[in-house]
């Protein structure tokens, strides 16, 4: 599925409630929750940070789907075409940032 599908498959669900979307600034909180959510997750997993014997496992995938999720809802309510945004992003990588890391085989 492309992004374009995704965000219509969210759009279509949120459109069944009376308020379909989350003023900006809510859904940018939401959204650093759960990045935040995955930062931790990521400290029990390759960091400092030692899991208390009564926390839950860490759900890696879980947090980047919910990262997602809010990534897809704040675009909606936007306006902007995730396909697009990622392509730009894609191409700017490949053209202004093409030498900012060494390459594989490089001398």
């Amino acid at each position: 599925m492309s992004l374009a599908d995704y965000q219509k498959q969210v759009d279509d669900w949120v459109q069944g409630y009376k308020v379909p979307y989350w003023a900006p600034l809510s859904m940018l909180a939401r959204l650093t929750e759960e990045v935040g959510e995955l930062a931790r997750a990521y400290n029990h997993l390759y960091g400092d940070k030692i899991k208390k014997p009564n926390e839950e496992p860490d759900d890696i995938e879980g947090e980047m789907g919910d990262i997602l999720f809010d990534i897809i809802c704040m675009a909606n309510a936007a306006g902007v075409d995730l396909d697009v945004a990622l392509q730009k992003v894609i191409h700017k990588s490949k053209t202004r940032d093409k030498d900012r890391f060494e390459r594989k085989g490089a001398a």
